[in-house]
């Protein structure tokens, strides 16, 4: 039987090897090219190649040396924060881009163990009237920016 004795590297290098899998499963069908005339499948098939090398490296040393266990999950900060960008996708039509992100800022901050008031209202509106700027002015998204109950 296979003992890992090193879980974190053996779990990066199994994620590493996964995403490499799946960039060449991607470019599979593109055209590679050489290093002189490269191809639209060249980046993503040596990236794919690379990471799956790096990967397996991991994957073969964390056999071989001792290291740290892998650390319980938060789920709590991963489920606040999940749901705090769900509950933006669902409220933005209605509500406008300004207050769904401030939304979004409070109900993720909600997550930390230092969170503070002050802090996510100041970070909220900040953040909003910057999502304004670059999605409402800048780029011209069609998203309502003030709620809808605003007129």
């Amino acid at each position: 039987m296979i003992r890992i004795r090193n879980a974190r590297d053996f779990c990066g290098g199994l994620l590493l090897t996964a995403f490499g899998v799946f960039a060449l499963v991607l470019a599979h069908g593109y055209p590679t090219g050489s290093a002189a005339r490269m191809g639209p499948g060249y980046f993503p098939n040596m990236l794919g190649m690379l990471l799956v090398a790096i990967g397996a490296t991991l994957v073969v040393t964390s056999l071989r040396r001792d290291g740290a266990r892998l650390p319980r999950w938060p789920w709590r900060p991963t489920v606040v924060v999940l749901g705090a960008v769900v509950t933006f996708g669902a409220i933005v039509p209605w509500a406008g881009l300004a207050l769904s992100t401030v939304a979004l800022v409070f109900i993720a901050s909600a997550a930390s163990h230092e969170f503070r008031l002050r802090e996510a209202a100041v970070s909220g509106i900040a953040l909003a009237v910057l999502a304004v700027l670059v999605f409402g002015v800048g780029l011209k998204i069609q998203l309502p920016i003030w709620p809808v109950f605003f007129g």
